[in-house]
């Protein structure tokens, strides 16, 4: 799935609001359509992100970089 950049910022900040970290203004018509995708979900306490939120963000990466929790094998000489 892609998301409009609108959209994925205001993920990312609801990421770092759930971090602890203070975030800039999430736009309630974002954080609505984040809602209706599953991606966030509308609390007393304000917006938070899903698991599927997270997951989202996750699976993220930009094209050309690779995966940062892969770690190259690299064979020692006995």
């Amino acid at each position: 799935m892609q998301l409009p950049t609108t959209q994925l910022d205001a993920l990312r900040n609801l990421a770092r609001k759930k971090a602890g970290a203070a975030v800039e203004w999430i736009s309630i018509a974002e954080a609505r359509e984040l809602t209706v995708l599953g991606l966030a979900a509308r609390t007393r306490n304000g917006w938070r992100i899903t698991s599927a939120g997270e997951a989202m963000l996750g699976l993220e990466r930009p094209a050309g970089r690779p995966d940062d929790n892969v770690v190259p094998f690299h064979s020692h000489p006995r």
